[in-house]
Parts: C-alpha cells; structure tokens; sequence
C-alpha cells in the first residue's frame, strides 16, 4: 500500500512537468519519468541487488529551515531524475546504487559510476509550499547521511475594499521586492495579480525580504455614465498601507514561512481630461513618466497624440510632474510640470531636447609586454543604401572596453545606455549616445588589464554617480593599467567540531573600500578550504569569508554593510603585491 502511494504522489509531482513539455519532447522525458516514478513507488527493503553484489547506500533527511521539523513527502531526486523518491513520514530518503563490475562499467550511467566510486552526487528537494531556489540541494556521499532544508515560502494576502459598495471593476495589484543589482539595492516589480470578485488576493512563492505592494490605476465601469458621457470617475492607485506614491509607501518586511495580511482600500475619485502641448517629433514613440508630487515611480499614465502634438489622457486632482522620452540614435527628452484642480487641465508645453551624448577618452598604461588589442565586430545597418550587415575590424579600447550607463534612481533598473557601434571601419570612438537627462552610474568591464581611474571633471565615476544635463554633452576621461596584485591563502571554520559551511561551500567576497580602483570580487571556496591565486585590481578591500552562496550582496549600500563593519580582515593592495589571507568563515552569531 505504502508503494502505491509512493507512486500516486511522485505521478502527481513529475506529471505537472509533463504536461508542459509537448510533442517530441514528451515523448523523450516519458521514459524518464517512469523510471523516476518506479525507482521512487519502491520501498527501501525491495531496493536488493542480485546475490553476490555489493551496494553503496545514500541516506538522508529533508528538514524545514526554519523550524527544523522533517518534512514527509518531499521529492528527492539527482539532476537527471534517475534517482527520485518521496520522503517517508519521518523526511527520510534512501537510494542504493550497486558498486560497478567490469562487466556493468558499460551500461551504467554517469551518476551511478560516481556514486560506485563513493564520490559526491547532487541531490535536490521540492515540495509544494517549500521555495525551489536557494539551499533546496545537498552533494550526498554514500555511507554519509546528508541533509536538505527546504526554506518555507512566504506569503501576502488580503483584500481590497471600496468606497463605494457596487463596485464591480477588476482591480490589478503589483508587488515590488528589494532585490541587490551590482551591489546596489532597487525596487524592481517582482510579480502581479488581480483580485477576485470578493477583492481577494494572494502573492506566494516569495523569499524573506522587503516588499511594498500597490493597486494600479482603474476607472470607474460604470456604464450609464460612458452612455451619457458624464463625469468620469476612477480609483487612483493606492500603496500600502495607504500612501499616495511610491516613495512615501510603506515596507513589508517577510521572514520565511510568514504570511503577512495587508488590506487596501481604494475611493472613487473624479477624472478630468488633461492636455499638454508637445514641442517636438512624437511620431517614432516615447516613453511618458508621470510622477505625482515630482516622485517618480508606477500608478499613473498617460498617452500621446502624435498627430496633434500633445500628451493627452486622465488624472484625477493633484500636482504631477510629467517627462517625455523618445526612442532612436536622435532620441529627445522634454518635462514640464501639471495641475489637476476641480476640471480639465492643459498644462505647459512640453519642449523637448536633443539628448547628450557622452565620449570616453581613454589612456593606456599597460605593460610593455602588453600587445595592442584587435579584433572584429558584427555591424547590422537598418534601413538606407548602406542596409545590411558587415564585419568591421576593431582595435585600441574598443576591441576590450565594455561601457554603460545605468540610472542611479531607487526604482526600477531603467534601461542601459551602451557603446554606440562604430559609424564606419575607421571610427574607433567610444560614444554613449543619446542619454536622457538625469543620474548615472557608468559600468565599465574590460576584457584588457583594469579601470584605474574614470572621472568627469571633479567627480570620480568609480564611486558616484554620473549626472546628465538637458542638451549637454560631456567627457569621460579613464585611464587603463594591468599591474594587478595578487592574494591566496585558506579560510578555516569557527567552530572545527560542527561542519564548516552549509553545504561546506563559502563565498570569499573582497568589498572595495572605497579607497583607490579597487573591484568588487568574489570566488568560491569548497571544502578543503584553499583560496587559489587570484589577480585584484589595487586598492583597500573588507575581505569576507561568508557561509555559503551570496550572489547578490550590496557591496555598494553603505547601510546595508554595516553589518559587516567590524568583521573579515582589511588589506592594502599595492600594484604587483602579493598577500597571503587566513580567513575565518563568520558564523551565523557574529
């Protein structure tokens, strides 16, 4: 009985994946599928092998992360699903896997030859109600009990109330989580739902974090008012607990496994037709930013008129600052400011502006023993006599020097402003073009030596952002050097008696200073603890030994690395130095 729920559970489990493959592709994973299945509907007692052979077994639990309690019918599988089976009511898994012959070596699988051999295998679990991504895995060694924590998903509930009970429209909800992008926390929309038609709504399957939730923007379906061509009314966005913008909005703080409760509630307001001249080209598109109270972030929007000239749509009463941007090599931006008060509002001209375009001068410093970089690129020209693409020969910093321009702004990633292509086969400047007013952080990746330095007048662009002028055009001034230095050493555990790592895995990051052009790095290490030489680009580091796999650590949020302060090793890299470290990894009570 026991297998046959074994069987009924893991069909439901991997029959969710079928289904979403389709024609030959199902075909393909069918087999593997009952295989999982019949490997998994076989009890621990029935797994024997033939009289005479020998077996290495792979033991293990699957725990909650939070409360440590086992958790039962987790599916536990290898990343070919050769070996898959539900955990017993206690989390327990058990797979045995006959040690090789010569005359199997043949017909065995990579995973089977590594386990025979009493190497590691990765193993992973899911279940409904448990978050896939993060520690949900474990390298397992036969003769070893290994141990998987599944991490609890959170949640946010709740329900959105009207002001006027008759309501009937459909109200849509955004959820925006605090997520690390090159060191630097944004509010990036992390999903959407829409609300049933009791106004209930529910966010799943999320990390701890930080989260501010809204409503959009949603007029009024009333339609003896749309026949008559009365007044129009609508419900302006709302962010919780009941703020009018982005910025002033509160945060939901989630640990994992919380559910969070957040109501909102929504009042009919009147909208009014609003008009705003445009003195300029809108017929390639543009982008049109509505900021109530001149901060920027989602709920309000409006059009364009192409053929009249003007931003046109619906607001209800308020102060907004509205900012346009075209698209294309000659984009343009205009902003002007916008009044809603009791009726219809036409609002200044908005003029719009060629925007800047921004060249870097590059200095080489390199090595004598450096050759001068060359290369090739792929050009595609739409459009004109000269359509078509071609191949161009490339040399000097444009052959290694990768550049963009990322908006320095709290919400959102915004949209990147790269290199220019080359114009011709002898054009080898290096030319952000047409970048919108506002301010910048400049990214600069080579594939040749490091940035030493980049600045724009006064400010150093290794450490502040760049800021853009309406119409301005401006220089970059970097120079390049490849006189690296170079660290190795170990990380040692804090406590030697209990496993070193989760996973015995730790992330080494070296964090800039902010001294010098010193690089945000980070390596991973494994068990034996060995950091190997590395190449850093000169300059002062915090250098942290920390458990396990942190790919998103906001090395450049002064608040957030506080935390960090007082622990790791600083150092003091000269060009061409070499240092040695001993790490110890920081334990989870430091």
């Amino acid at each position: 009985m026991r297998s046959e729920l074994h069987l009924e559970r893991l069909a439901t489990a991997v029959l969710g994946t079928a289904r979403r493959i389709s024609g030959s592709s199902l075909a393909v994973a069918i087999p593997s599928i009952l295989a999982m299945a019949t490997l998994a509907a076989r009890p621990a007692s029935a797994q024997t092998l033939d009289s005479g052979s020998q077996k290495n077994t792979i033991t293990g639990t699957v725990i909650n992360a939070v409360t440590r309690a086992p958790v039962p019918r987790a599916l536990v599988s290898s990343p070919d699903s050769r070996y898959a089976m539900l955990t017993d009511s206690s989390g327990h898994f058990e797979f045995n896997v006959e040690k090789e012959t010569a005359d199997t070596f043949s017909t065995t699988t990579y995973n089977e030859r590594v386990l025979a051999a009493g190497e590691q295998v990765w193993l992973t679990a899911r279940k409904p109600g448990f978050l896939t991504e993060g520690d949900n895995g474990v390298t397992a060694t036969p003769g070893q009990e290994a141990t998987i924590a599944l991490t609890p998903e959170a949640l946010i509930v709740g329900r959105v109330a009207f002001s006027t009970p008759d309501t009937t429209s459909a109200v849509t909800l955004e959820l925006y989580e605090r997520q690390t992008q090159e060191g630097l926390p944004r509010w990036l929309q992390q999903s959407s739902t829409t609300a049933n038609s009791a106004g209930e709504f529910r966010f799943a399957g999320l990390h701890p974090g930080l989260y501010k939730l809204s409503t959009t923007e949603t007029l009024d379906n009333d339609p003896a008012a749309m026949i008559a061509r009365t007044q129009a009314y609508g419900f302006p966005p709302v962010f919780y607990p009941g703020a009018t913008d982005f910025e002033t909005a509160g945060t939901i703080q989630l640990a994992a496994g919380q559910t969070v409760e957040a109501d909102l509630s929504l009042t009919r307001q009147p909208y009014y037709q609003v008009r705003i001249p445009v003195n300029g080209d809108l017929s390639g598109g543009a982008m049109i930013v509505v900021s109530p109270q001149g901060h920027r972030g989602p709920g309000y929007s409006l059009g364009m008129n192409a053929g009249e000239h003007r931003i046109e749509g619906m607001l209800p009463n308020g102060n907004y600052v509205v900012d346009a941007i075209t698209y294309g090599e000659n984009s343009a931006s205009g902003t002007t400011s916008l009044r809603v008060a009791g009726g219809p509002a036409n609002g200044n001209t908005l003029t719009m502006v060629p925007n800047s375009g921004i060249v870097l001068n590059v200095k080489e410093e390199f090595s004598s023993q450096n050759q001068p970089a060359t290369g090739e690129m792929t050009i595609t020209v739409m459009g004109g006599r000269r359509a078509g693409t071609r191949s161009l020969a490339i040399r000097g910093p444009r052959a290694y020097l990768q550049a963009n321009l990322e908006p320095a702004d709290d919400f959102g990633s915004g949209n990147p402003h790269a290199l220019r292509p080359p114009l011709g086969p002898n054009d080898d400047t290096l030319v952000l073009a047409s970048v919108p007013p506002g301010h910048y952080w400049l990214r600069l990746n080579s594939g040749r030596g490091y940035v030493a330095s980049a600045t724009m007048g006064a400010p150093d662009l290794l450490h502040q952002p760049l800021t853009v002028t309406a119409g301005g055009a401006g220089m970059v001034d970097i120079t390049m050097r490849d006189d690296y230095a170079f660290v190795e050493g170990t990380v040692t555990a804090q406590n030697t008696a209990s496993p070193k790592t989760p996973n015995n895995y730790t992330t080494v990051a070296f964090v800039p200073l902010g001294e010098g052009a010193g690089q945000y790095q980070e390596i991973g290490v494994g068990p034996d603890g060995n950091i190997g030489r590395i190449s850093l680009v000169p300059g002062g580091y915090r250098v942290l030994a920390i458990p396990g796999a942190h790919p998103n650590l906001p090395y450049r949020d002064p608040q957030a690395m506080k935390a960090y302060e007082t622990k790791g090793q600083v150092i003091h890299l000269e060009p061409g130095q070499q240092a040695n470290l001993q790490l110890q990894v920081i334990s989870e009570e430091q």
